[in-house]
């Protein structure tokens, strides 16, 4: 056989083999698509894909332009990172597509068979944070019952009875609670102790949870709060100390992470059927500052965008009106901005939240909630 010959069956051959992996992909796909659990998606900025960029044009929370996006999508698509974020590979691995912002213009009824997004960038479970300025969690649930009014118009009561408890919810929610009394007059926080100012966020939290029990929710993801007090634009907040874990963010953020558990387990004994995934994002996270190599980064502390000392001055993307200084590989870095991670931390984190053991996320990873009938 001549070579040109060679080359053509050669090409034919894979061609071939193209189309039946492309069936194969297909014929799962649809069997997922038709049976396989929704995602829901609620909190702040780690799980917004830009609902913020429909509804504010106060740029300190807004990500809708270069270089944010620039590393997968080429493009800023209101993600405040360089690229996907973990809601995103978690959809992938749940055989969904990406699950786009419960605002966007284009969405229809139909796209919520997949589930739908209701996070916004600097949410808070509390109304007092950033009032006026984000979606909190109250009125993103107040989103989701418009949701559920619609499936049930859509499929019936029954339908979306069933489709409502296939459903797994995931939530990022109260690190901006957490952080805005520091940087920001809070009367709540000042006229309370810290023990009981947390114990209205994880209030807040739980009661969400037990209005989307009622509408049919039986499966939740949660995330404790991350190791935030280590983030470049909390660990400059003290010019005397440039770099050091800020304290009293740290404190917050431990009587949530020792609280919230319970909080939990007493859900799990009071509902019947309620089953959680908790991953202990504070720990994945606060490994990754101080042990960047191990993980595959460079850079653990200071992040690939901003101005300032560790890029820790919120200005990625010339933000209002200001110069930034932007790092020559964003994946050397583990925060991409002041505050939120690298699309190379998110794929770290996402596949610790979909399969991680009892001890870094339990008591059921994602998977299995995805799994569960």
């Amino acid at each position: 056989m001549e070579s040109s010959q060679l080359l053509l069956f050669i090409m034919f051959l894979y061609t071939i083999v193209l189309s039946i992996r492309s069936i194969n992909c297909i014929e799962k796909n649809n069997n997922l698509v038709t049976n396989q659990a929704a995602l829901f998606l609620f909190g702040d900025s780690l799980f917004d894909a830009g609902n913020y960029k429909y509804i504010n044009n106060n740029s300190a929370f807004q990500s809708n332009f270069f270089p944010y996006g620039q590393t997968t999508f080429k493009f800023p698509t209101g993600r405040v990172s360089d690229g996907r974020l973990i809601t995103d590979f978690i959809a992938e691995k749940a055989w969904l597509p990406l699950i786009p912002p419960n605002l966007q213009p284009s969405n229809t009824n139909s796209q919520f068979s997949y589930g739908a997004n209701f996070a916004f960038g600097g949410a808070g479970a509390l109304v007092e944070t950033f009032p006026g300025m984000v979606i909190d969690l109250g009125t993103q649930l107040n989103s989701f019952k418009n949701v559920v009014r619609s499936l049930k118009s859509g499929l019936g009561d029954a339908e979306a009875k069933k489709f409502l408890s296939r459903a797994v919810y995931l939530f990022s929610i109260g690190g901006n609670d957490l952080v805005y009394p520091l940087v920001a007059n809070s009367s709540l926080f000042k006229s309370n102790t810290k023990e009981k100012f947390v114990d209205f966020v994880i209030g807040n939290t739980t009661s969400m949870v037990k209005e989307v029990y009622k509408m049919g929710g039986r499966k939740f993801g949660f995330l404790n709060m991350g190791a935030y007090e280590c983030a470049p634009g909390i660990s400059i907040l003290d010019p005397t100390n440039i770099g050091s874990c800020s304290k009293p963010v740290a404190e917050l953020i431990y009587l949530y992470n020792i609280k919230f558990p319970d909080a939990l387990r007493r859900l799990q004994r009071e509902i019947s059927g309620f089953r959680y995934a908790l991953h202990d994002f504070h720990t994945s996270l606060l490994e990754r500052i101080h042990n960047p190599s191990k993980y595959g980064f460079k850079e653990g502390k200071m992040g690939c965008c901003g101005s300032g000392p560790l890029r820790g001055i919120n200005t990625c993307g010339n933000q209002m009106g200001h110069s930034f200084e932007l790092c020559e590989n964003v994946t050397d870095y583990l925060f991409f901005d002041a505050s939120h991670l690298t699309e190379k931390a998110h794929r770290q984190l996402a596949e610790l939240i979909w399969s991680g053991p009892p001890n870094v996320t339990g008591p059921y990873n994602l998977q299995a909630l995805f799994e569960l009938s």
